[in-house]
């Protein structure tokens, strides 16, 4: 079901993931994406993967959402699989007519899957333990210096974060829509690829016309509360820096280096062995 999908949802909660910096919470996503693709070896991509369950760990965010988390991109996981397997050059263990998977296919095909799984869940799990508030600060201040080159960042800051935040209600308002054209008689999932795109119409444009009712509304309740931008604006919370925060960075920053020396000794390693 549509209203499964976790993508943009916040948890509340009290785990040391929870009260870390929201600033420093978005360095270390893109430090984690930084050693995942810095990976070139199995080794190097297990760290990664020891570092993403450690951190579900101290999230305390239950294992289920992240099965919901990735839930939509298996289709894509399997495509991209079977793409590398068949169309990848190497030693051949199995051929069929034109068809042929090789040995160095499958192992691209399970490192890109791990990848874009762990790509998914890492990124999950920073809207899973920051709220849109905390996260709209962590980007206005982490994109403060373009403010010099004339650039709207509060404003780009607060669109960024509204978008991300109704993904799950428009994930919701969906599937009301689907489950009430069901109960008129709608047709949905059979026939073929013509006949289900024209299914989507009535699905489609109530959705389209909820969404920019909520924007109406959202826009109106903003300017009720006299909401004028980023310009002279205060906040109630201010962002400061703990030691916690200057531990987790120095953690990731272990991990990318694990990562660049193991990419550089690990062949020497196994031709040893």
């Amino acid at each position: 079901m549509l209203k499964d999908i976790t993508i943009g949802q916040y948890f509340p909660g009290s785990s040391p993931i929870h009260k870390l910096d929201p600033r420093v919470k978005i360095l270390l996503t893109l430090g984690y994406i930084v050693v995942l693709f810095a990976a070139t070896n199995p080794i190097g991509l297990s760290v990664g993967i020891l570092f993403l369950v450690f951190a579900y760990g101290l999230s305390k965010i239950p294992p289920v959402m992240i099965l919901k988390s990735l839930r939509p991109v298996i289709p894509i996981i399997l495509f991209t699989s079977v793409l590398n397997m068949l169309f990848i050059e190497g030693d051949v263990i199995f051929q069929w007519w034109i068809l042929r998977i090789t040995v160095q296919g499958v192992t691209t095909a399970v490192v890109m899957s791990v990848r874009i799984i762990c790509l998914i869940a890492g990124t999950s799990l920073l809207t899973y333990t920051t709220s849109p508030i905390a996260l709209t600060d962590g980007i206005e201040r982490l994109c403060s210096p373009l403010k010099r080159f004339k650039l709207p960042v509060h404003e780009l800051a607060m669109m960024m974060t509204i978008a991300l935040r109704f993904i799950p209600t428009l994930i919701e308002e969906t599937d009301k829509i689907m489950s009430a054209q069901k109960a008129r008689g709608a047709d949905l999932e059979s026939g073929g690829l013509v006949q289900r795109a024209k299914a989507l119409i009535p699905i489609l444009i109530p959705l389209f016309v909820s969404a920019f009712r909520r924007a109406d509304e959202l826009a109106l309740a903003m300017e009720c509360r006299c909401y004028r931008g980023g310009e002279g604006r205060t906040r109630m919370k201010q962002l400061k820096l703990h030691a916690r925060d200057v531990y987790s960075s120095a953690f990731v920053l272990l991990c990318i280096a694990a990562v660049i020396c193991i990419n550089l000794f690990a062949p020497e390693i196994l031709t040893m062995r």
